[in-house]
């Protein structure tokens, strides 16, 4: 997916870089694959703002996405890559022999009228989906599984990819994208390849309204806050003692920095190598 640069003849031209959307082949979504997308505006269940900078932006359908690759052992043609407004990656359209149609995640290199198929005994290539116990060692793989049937949860962003890097004791060893090394169960699905749009991370809006369209809403910074609003706020100008640069704390206590995982969480039992070690070295 290349990018698209334009002529400084606007200030938001100046420095934009848009992708040109040349991997598109069809521009209207699947109508029976599409679902009402319901916004929040950052509120919670009582109305009340729990997540602030969250409002407006387009009105978007949600693409049911098949993460569990339900179908197995049934082959299915790529019919068309399209764009999803939901998440960075491409999606791609797949038709079954019977008519059926679904969406799948569109891993980088895949085309149009490409034959794919899910099951334990497909060939391990690009947009097939096996379980960890038939991929071979080595390969790039995304849309894995952490529990057997739950539906792919890792690697599902433009330009990621996990890696498969040994076996043992009924488990497969994956490389996750943070660089952490897991212990996964060797009958959950993956599915080959990388994850297309890998230039996403390049793009640059070129302006704020573009970010409002996303129903991302500006952010003002604590410091320049009063000290009712925010912890920080408060001071002559930007003071390094009694306001705005004291030591930082959240209305819940935990300051700035602190791990909030769980010292004593089920799944650091499958954590063979943190994400935290790789970045000591």
């Amino acid at each position: 997916m290349p990018l698209k640069s334009y002529k400084p003849v606007t200030p938001s031209n100046r420095y934009k870089m848009w992708s040109d959307f040349s991997e598109i082949t069809k521009t209207e979504p699947e109508k029976s694959l599409l679902e009402p997308k319901k916004r929040s505006g950052g509120r919670n269940n009582r109305g009340r703002i729990t997540c602030r900078h969250i409002g407006g932006g387009h009105k978007k359908k949600y693409r049911l996405i098949d993460f569990k690759r339900k179908r197995r052992d049934e082959p299915a043609k790529v019919i068309a890559i399209e764009y999803d407004p939901n998440r960075t990656a491409r999606i791609a359209l797949l038709q079954y022999k019977g008519g059926q149609k679904s969406y799948i995640l569109a891993p980088a290199g895949l085309e149009v009228g490409t034959a794919i198929t899910a099951g334990e005994k497909v060939a391990p290539e690009v947009g097939n989906a096996l379980p960890l116990k038939a991929i071979p060692l080595g390969s790039s793989i995304h849309n894995v599984e952490i529990q057997p049937g739950r539906g792919g949860q890792v690697a599902r962003s433009a330009g990621q990819s996990a890696t498969l890097s040994n076996r043992e004791a009924g488990y497969a060893l994956v490389r996750m994208p943070s660089g952490e090394i897991r212990k996964i169960h060797e009958e959950c699905y993956a599915t080959m390849g990388v994850v297309g749009n890998h230039e996403h991370m390049n793009i640059v809006s070129g302006k704020a309204g573009r970010s409002r369209w996303l129903g991302i809403r500006p952010t003002v910074r604590g410091m320049c806050m009063n000290p009712v609003d925010h912890p920080n706020g408060g001071g002559e100008g930007k003071s390094k003692s009694g306001g705005g640069r004291q030591h930082l704390k959240s209305p819940w206590g935990h300051a700035k920095g602190l791990r909030t995982r769980p010292k004593k969480k089920a799944s650091d039992a499958f954590i063979v190598t943190s994400r935290r070690d790789k970045k000591r070295r």
